[in-house]
């Protein structure tokens, strides 16, 4: 099943390519791989969740938001692939997230973006990946996502 009928059959609809928020592209191609920015988790130009995740943000809004930045990545890269279906690959994700001192739970906040990319790309969606505590990321947000794709 095509990326863009699991997409439909989900109630998923790729969002506009989010725009930067300093000097840089959105994504990249480069041979065969399609690199994206950091994506923050924006719904119609406002952050879903802002602030330290295990402190005013909770491990699941975080998680919640890294699904959403990863969809927004994953519009990015179908944006430069020349759509949705032209990505045979995902390859990887690193997912950073804005982290109280004592948060521990970085992996499962990834998962809200891993679980995604399953569910939308399949087999074909199991990736490498990173999920890093960080002291803060730009506009406050809880999670931000980079996405590496092949086409």
């Amino acid at each position: 099943m095509s990326a863009t009928t699991k997409c439909a059959e989900l109630g998923i609809t790729l969002p506009s390519v989010a725009a930067p928020v300093a000097d840089y592209v959105p994504a990249i191609q480069t041979g065969s791989q399609i690199l994206t920015s950091g994506q923050l988790p924006f719904v119609d130009g406002e952050l879903t969740a802002v602030g330290k995740v295990g402190d005013t943000v909770s491990a699941e809004q975080a998680t919640e938001a890294a699904r959403t930045a990863v969809l927004n990545a994953i519009a990015a890269a179908a944006d430069v692939a020349g759509g949705l279906d032209a990505i045979k690959r995902v390859v990887r994700v690193v997912v950073f997230v804005n982290s109280a001192p004592d948060f521990t739970g970085q992996a499962g906040v990834a998962n809200g973006a891993s679980q995604l990319l399953g569910q939308i790309f399949g087999e074909h969606g199991r990736h490498a990946r990173s999920a890093v505590g960080v002291a803060t990321l730009p506009l406050g947000s809880a999670v931000e996502v980079e996405l590496t794709v092949e086409v």
